[in-house]
């Protein structure tokens, strides 16, 4: 049986890019395995792993295959070789669990990205920010869904601190046990449109893409009561064809997120308005005379909260693609303006101690 794939996203661009390569099969990555994946092409799905060339060329993870990566393969009875991943139109990336300073995609090519959150212990709302920094970089657009409404007592009032930092973004209330919301899920996840759901463990993205399959495909896991800690269901990223003919990519909860690439000026679109009315181009928004900034958090248009989560992140994407000993020279840079004036520090404290 061929397979079209259209129904699987294709759009022109791709479609010529797999005509124009000879000898080559177009396949979209459909899961992702370690060092294995499983691909859909033509002639149906099959296991593929990258050819040797490509591993030897390819250093950086994030040139590695993901799931929603259209590539370039050939086919065999048993395993298929991916030669080339082309170029992707947005991609969803988070720093590598571990010291090392490296990319992970989570996932490629969506044009939508559902940032789930539930409504009781796990909602916090600058996760939410860090999330919405890294979807806005992947030049997909974000949707905020908001799970569990049915345990919510306070939904005006979470609803309220959310609002500060979801400028330009929808947010959809739902709840798995009523119902409610399910119908604003279907009409953000279009036929052949790629939706990617993100989020912690436990807050109920296998639950919606059941709902949205009418079956049981993913296994489900609700959020432990003496914790409120999620418990892993998906253990891999998984691309799925839904009846409608939306697709979507479920991916592993995530407990930590740290940044790889980010986009602070979208996420903080009102602290960068800000920034352009200060006296200062260079202002750092700490004493400076004429800080606009400053005045709104004096003001109270500004919270304190949002703008010292601003300045983390901003920190914290300053060390983006910096080895380790250059993010430790920028730490130090940070604190004491530079390693002399650290010993300096040291031996100020040394001397003190003695005197003692």
């Amino acid at each position: 049986m061929t397979i079209n794939l259209v129904n699987y996203g294709l759009n022109a661009n791709f479609e010529q890019a797999g005509k124009t390569a000879k000898g080559l099969a177009l396949a979209r990555v459909t899961e992702q395995h370690h060092n294995l994946y499983r691909i859909v092409t033509t002639q149906g799905e099959r296991q593929a792993t990258v050819a040797g060339k490509f591993a030897h060329e390819n250093t950086d993870p994030t040139s590695f295959p993901a799931v929603g990566d259209w590539a370039l393969v050939t086919l065999s009875a048993d395993i298929a070789v991916i030669h080339q991943v082309l170029p992707r139109q947005s991609v969803l990336a988070r720093e590598a669990v571990g010291d090392r300073k490296a990319g992970q995609v989570i996932a490629a090519n969506v044009d939508t990205i559902f940032i789930c959150m539930s409504l009781n212990a796990d909602f916090n709302v600058r996760r939410m920010e860090r999330y919405l920094t890294m979807a806005w970089d992947s030049q997909a657009m974000p949707v905020i869904v908001l799970t569990k409404a049915d345990l919510c007592d306070d939904l005006p009032a979470k609803l309220a601190a959310l609002s500060e930092v979801s400028m330009g973004v929808d947010v959809i209330v739902c709840s798995a046990k009523t119902g409610a919301g399910y119908d604003k899920v279907v009409a953000q996840v279009p036929a052949g449109r790629t939706v990617a759901f993100v989020g912690s463990s436990g807050v109920g993205k296998s639950t919606l893409i059941n709902r949205l399959m009418g079956q049981t495909v993913l296994a489900t896991k609700t959020i432990r009561a003496d914790d409120d800690k999620g418990r892993h269901a998906t253990t891999f990223r998984q691309l799925l064809v839904l009846p409608t003919g939306g697709i979507v990519i479920d991916t592993p909860g995530m407990r930590e997120l740290q940044l790889y690439t980010g986009d602070l000026e979208r996420t903080f679109a009102d602290i960068a308005t800000l920034a352009t009315q200060c006296k200062f181009r260079n202002c750092t928004h700490t004493s400076e005379p004429g800080c606009a900034v400053q005045a709104a958090i004096q003001s109270g248009t500004l919270t304190t909260e949002r703008f010292e989560s601003y300045q983390k992140l901003q920190r914290e994407m300053a060390y983006d693609g910096l080895n380790a000993r250059q993010r430790e020279q920028a730490k130090i840079d940070r604190m004491f303006g530079s390693k002399n004036e650290m010993k300096q520090v040291v031996r100020q404290a040394k001397a003190k101690n003695n005197r003692k």
